[in-house]
């Protein structure tokens, strides 16, 4: 598989030939920047991480150089902080044992240019490397333009597969905000409430974003046990585990 981007990264925890580590993959997370795929799709990598069936792939398409920027790292360039992001997001695939952990290193403005091709077309081969079950990214009313510039090109890539490669499965999920505004019939509760251990580890290696005092790793968590308490009466889980999404079935659309 050719990736378009000369920067982009491949990265096999468990050092095996790219093309057998994508073939491997069941679910797929595609996400903007560093730390999206492990606030959203904590299901995917949590239902992976003891299985000898399930493997997770992580997708992400930024290169971190608009990352924000406090603490011990406010002065670092816009190469410095690509490169910590890059690396936070290689410690969490091997913390996470993904299966294949790929960043395309595109920038943002390249990202939310609907005249740009090459994320799309990037995204369809891997979609097609991969022919994962489950696709988890982001969902379309995301305050977040790059988190939704991100969207419409996953929707595009496999829409333009052929129908037997199409994931059973598409969530567009929540990051930079929630999913109260969505009738509750029309959302999916994916149950995380394993492994609250390595979902705090995963939370907490992207240093880089909560070293300034914003805690997006508390407030993860947190968001979690709001849903698993206030959701519907009838939805009887520990009170610490739901993530909602919003759920498409997309195999023979």
């Amino acid at each position: 598989m050719q990736l378009r981007n000369p920067s982009a990264d491949i990265f096999i925890p468990d050092g095996k030939a790219p093309a057998e580590a994508l073939e491997r993959v069941t679910r797929l997370g595609v996400g903007a920047h560093q730390d999206d795929l492990e606030f959203m799709a904590f299901h995917g990598i949590q239902a992976c991480y003891h299985s000898d069936e399930e493997w997770f792939g992580g997708v992400t398409c930024t290169n971190g150089s608009g990352s924000s920027r406090t603490g011990a790292y406010a002065k670092f360039t816009d190469e410095q902080m690509m490169a910590v992001r890059r690396q936070e997001q290689r410690q969490a695939a091997i913390v996470g044992r993904y299966g294949a952990m790929i960043q395309l290193d595109y920038p943002s403005k390249v990202v939310k240019d609907p005249a740009e091709a090459r994320l799309k077309d990037d995204l369809k081969d891997i979609l097609a490397a991969t022919q994962p079950r489950v696709v988890y990214t982001h969902n379309p009313a995301d305050k977040h333009d790059t988190h939704v510039a991100v969207v419409v090109p996953v929707i595009q890539a496999i829409r333009e597969l052929p129908r037997e490669q199409r994931p059973q499965f598409v969530y567009g999920c929540e990051v930079w905000r929630d999913l109260d505004w969505l009738p509750d019939a029309e959302k999916v509760v994916h149950d995380v409430c394993g492994h609250e251990n390595l979902a705090a580890s995963l939370n907490g290696l992207f240093d880089s974003q909560i070293a300034g005092g914003k805690r997006y790793d508390l407030a993860v968590i947190g968001r979690r046990r709001a849903n698993a308490t206030f959701f519907r009466k009838s939805w009887r889980r520990p009170e610490r585990c739901a993530h909602f999404r919003h759920g498409s079935h997309t195999a023979g659309a």
